[in-house]
């Protein structure tokens, strides 16, 4: 099916769901999207992950209000502007955190946009680069964004389950590949829950031994279903004493301020440590890093490149998230669910249910 150009200047309406005040509860929100531009893509949203900086751009972070959250977005091209070669009515596709960049700076000139040295457009609660309007996310029924931060659904994959791939697995996949992590590596994935699983599913199939490392007993049967090789329980002392010069890159998705000795411990010589959760502080003793010249870093969201490149990744190899669909109506008990930690592993709004 061919898709059709909308005349410059003609804004459409649109359905979402929006927190109306900082720490509001989501509520239904009508409002506009901008005209279709020469390279943008006009998508009908099938489905849109839930993601906690959702959560924290509604209690504290966010800029305006009403705020529209979701950067995780499946949806169907409906329309396409004059100067859109890739895509077609018809087609499904995916948006992520960002939809525009300088593209003039190094980092962008390198499609790695997410580290835009003028900060790149977010999906939500950013500025619109062209007219100043304040972005509004997924949890809508559709969406208008430039075609260069628009990716087809690669065949056969789940659209559903592929959300979250947008956040949470770009998230992991970057750092995974920026340190080879590969063949004859051993890898420790911190943390199973949303970015974890997904890092775990990764790492495995990136060919390393992959150990888990979770503070439940409970998730040891599902880190080692996720692909986890092993499975250290953290809190045991001993188990973790055991680890000590084993691992050559180490993954850690916690958000929160904890003990990060034994985790040094255990990497070997020229040994990493990459933070993905990056709490407000680090508690950890600055020699163990001399002792081993091993280093702690942390690493953003990809780019475009790295996003089409995971995607075609994850078509071969399989991987989509483990995800529990919900209508927009439950998304507030969804927040409250994922505050506690009470999901396996990503909420995936289905819009079609609005």
């Amino acid at each position: 099916m061919e898709a059709t150009a909308t005349p410059a200047g003609t804004a459409r309406p649109a359905h979402g769901f929006a927190a109306m005040e900082k720490g509001g509860s989501i509520v239904p929100f009508d409002f506009e999207r901008r005209a279709t531009r020469p390279d943008d893509v006009a998508v009908r949203i099938l489905y849109c992950g839930v993601c906690h900086t959702d959560i924290h751009s509604v209690q504290k972070w966010g800029n305006e209000f009403p705020l529209v959250p979701g950067h995780e977005i499946v949806g169907e091209v409906t329309e396409v502007g004059a100067n859109v070669t890739r895509f077609s009515a018809g087609d499904k596709v995916l948006i992520g955190t960002i939809v525009d960049s300088c593209r003039e700076c190094e980092m962008c000139q390198r499609e790695m946009e997410s580290y835009c040295r003028a900060f790149p457009t977010l999906t939500y609660d950013g500025v619109d680069r062209v007219d100043g309007t304040r972005t509004r996310g997924g949890y809508s029924d559709l969406y208008v964004a430039d075609q260069r931060f628009v990716y087809h659904l690669p065949e056969g994959m789940d659209p559903a389950a592929s959300a979250p791939l947008l956040c949470a697995g770009i998230t992991t996949y970057s750092p995974l590949r920026n340190w080879n992590v590969g063949p004859g590596m051993t890898v420790g994935i911190v943390g199973i829950g949303g970015l974890g699983h997904l890092a775990i599913k990764f790492a495995r199939a990136m060919g390393a031994h992959v150990v888990a490392f979770t503070t439940s007993a409970a998730k040891v049967d599902e880190a080692m279903a996720l692909g986890a090789h092993e499975v250290v329980l953290s809190r045991d002392e001993e188990q973790m004493k055991a680890q000590a010069f084993r691992f050559d890159f180490i993954l850690d998705t916690v958000s929160t301020t904890y003990a990060m000795d034994p985790f040094l411990l255990a990497l070997n010589f020229d040994g990493t440590l990459c933070s993905l959760g990056i709490p407000d502080t680090f508690d950890f003793t600055p020699v163990l890093l001399t002792m081993g010249r091993r280093r702690i870093t942390s690493s953003g969201v990809g780019g475009t490149r790295e996003t089409a490149e995971m995607l075609e990744f994850c078509a071969e190899h399989g991987i989509v998230a483990d995800i529990e669909v919900i209508a927009p109506a439950q998304i507030n008990e969804a927040f409250a669910r994922l505050e506690k930690g009470d999901v396996r592993y990503r909420f995936v709004m289905d819009m079609q249910a609005a």
